[in-house]
């Protein structure tokens, strides 16, 4: 019998937990240490890291779990600041040979080498390690990708049948295992814990829930919109997913708004889970269970433009980050064509990231994601083209590291896939050629809302004024509707960066010219 360290990597919830089942379950743990380690070296409180709202999140979502587990189960959570590679080595050497160290599957190199190098040092001290799969993700990723006949998938079909052969199909769709339920009761004792805390070699590290408080406060940032944890999790999942199943039936992700819900300028016209599910705080299998309720016995839309569908291909992005060799880089990368993009032009990407472009489509996006951590997909589509080979020629890696920094549901498997795919470099883009209108019309496939545009006028509160026919090339109002808006261009809200049609036709011949080269 022993104690079980339960670090929580990218699982920051009790239900659909297997971590904390499996340990509530085993004869050989007699109690458990719910543990999360702030690790400076992923952007945590360090400079030029994780945004301000990113952090909020976090902490709200930390916070949530621990008073859940407090409220519950009369048990503690155990943060501690620092490298893991340094801290759970030391709480082992605390609680002795017999421990354990339970902990979740991430695919990202660093982090598979990481948890390798601590199991090492864990076994040295007779301490065992499990690490568990298929936590973030439906399908287990080192399963897939090394069994016979794997192929990189590069559709939507292909990631269907990679699931049919892995977890088979019945008259209902996917056999995907039941998210389970939360456990009845959770091993804790007390005493363990707060020693363990109070060690002299554990303390220092220690971050209290007053700690949080103080950082969250220090960060500048208000109430998000999208508060953090479990609990706003579940709330949302209900509120969005399992009490509408006609949205969920009728859902096709490329006909809903940009420009998010008519009248709320903040809420998403899609679920708006997807920083939940990146962060750990709402398991993917609980979200594919109510989306497949919603469709038992009822018309509904197909993969891949259903809520199923986007599922489906996160697990695609999942499996390639771990089977395409350097799937974060534009070197050494088969999925990523060898592009000759543009010398870095900071100003144009500062313009970009600022929201301060001149075409007022994009600038109200990147203000929404500086201000929420959030935008629509199709958002996110006009952006990353109009920064790669869009407009600005710049190279995708630069558009990946913002977003990186600012989406609360950024997830390394997913912000590259998404990046190589939108800059048209990967197997799977689409053609380089279709090239999104940072000007959208009413029949343009961003779906803006156009006619009262209030979307722009909220987020872009300089043209707040103007007449819905100028709103998206506001540089084009004559000069006495600029100044009857209260705006002229070039003083008080910028001209546009670049000749949109113009970079346009250059930036896709430049594109041709290396595809060319590469055939």
């Amino acid at each position: 019998m022993g104690t079980a360290i339960v670090w929580l990597r990218n699982i920051l919830r009790i239900h659909d937990n297997p971590l904390l089942d499996w340990a509530c379950a085993s004869d050989e743990i007699d109690s458990v240490i719910p543990l999360v380690v702030l690790d400076p070296a992923r952007g945590i409180e360090e400079e030029g890291g994780l945004s301000p709202n990113r952090m909020r999140f976090l902490y709200d979502s930390i916070v949530d779990l621990g008073d859940r587990l407090e409220s519950e189960y009369s048990a503690g959570l155990m943060v501690l600041y620092g490298k893991p590679k340094k801290a759970i080595p030391l709480i082992a050497e605390e609680l002795g040979p017999g421990a354990w160290l339970l902990c979740d599957y991430r695919p990202e190199p660093e982090s598979r080498h990481e948890v390798s190098d601590i199991q090492a040092s864990l076994s040295a001290m007779g301490v065992q390690s499990k690490v568990f799969p298929s936590v973030g993700t439906i399908l287990d990723v080192e399963d897939v990708i090394g069994s016979e006949g794997y192929r990189n998938p590069k559709s939507s079909s292909d990631i269907g049948n990679i699931m049919r052969r892995s977890l088979g199909e019945g008259p209902d769709g996917y056999l995907v295992p039941k998210p389970l339920e939360p456990p009845e009761h959770v091993k804790f004792d007390k005493g363990t814990f707060d020693s363990l805390r109070s060690s002299e070699s554990i303390s220092g590290m220690v971050v209290t829930k007053g700690d949080i408080a103080e950082r969250a406060a220090e960060l500048g940032v208000g109430e998000l919109y999208f508060g953090g944890g479990e609990s706003e999790a579940l709330e949302r999942l209900r509120r969005k997913v399992s009490e509408r199943p006609e949205f969920v039936n009728e859902f096709s992700k490329p006909s809903t708004m940009s420009t998010n819900e008519m009248g709320s300028p903040m809420e998403p016209s899609t679920t708006g889970l997807s920083p939940y599910i990146s962060t750990g705080c709402l398991s993917v299998r609980t979200v594919w269970d109510e989306c497949a309720a919603a469709n038992l016995s009822s018309d509904h839309t197909k993969p891949p433009q259903s809520l199923i569908g986007q599922l489906m291909f996160r697990e695609m992005f999942y499996l390639l980050s771990r089977s395409v060799e350097n799937w974060d880089n534009d070197v050494g990368n088969s999925n990523c064509m060898p592009i000759e993009w543009g010398e870095l032009d900071e100003e144009l990407v500062s313009a970009w990231e600022a929201g301060m472009t001149g075409f007022p489509y994009i600038d109200a996006m990147m203000r929404q994601l500086e201000s929420t951590g959030w935008m629509h997909h199709l958002g996110r589509h006009a952006v990353s083209c109009f920064l790669t080979r869009g407009q600005l020629w710049q190279n995708w890696k630069h558009g990946r590291d913002v977003f990186e920094r600012k989406l609360l549901d950024s997830d390394w498997a997913l912000n590259n896939g998404n990046w190589l795919w939108l800059a048209g470099v990967a197997p799977f883009s689409m053609p380089y050629f279709r090239v999104y209108n940072p000007c959208p019309d009413s029949k343009s496939s961003l779906n803006a809302e156009t006619e009262e545009a209030s979307f722009v006028r909220h987020w872009v509160p300089e043209l707040a004024s103007y007449p819905s026919r100028y709103i998206f090339e506001p540089h084009l109002a004559p000069i006495e509707v600029q100044e009857a808006s209260g705006c002229v261009i070039g003083r008080d809200y910028p001209n546009p960066i670049v000749d949109r049609k113009e970079s346009r036709r250059v930036n896709l011949a430049l594109f041709k010219e290396s595809v060319g080269r590469i055939s």
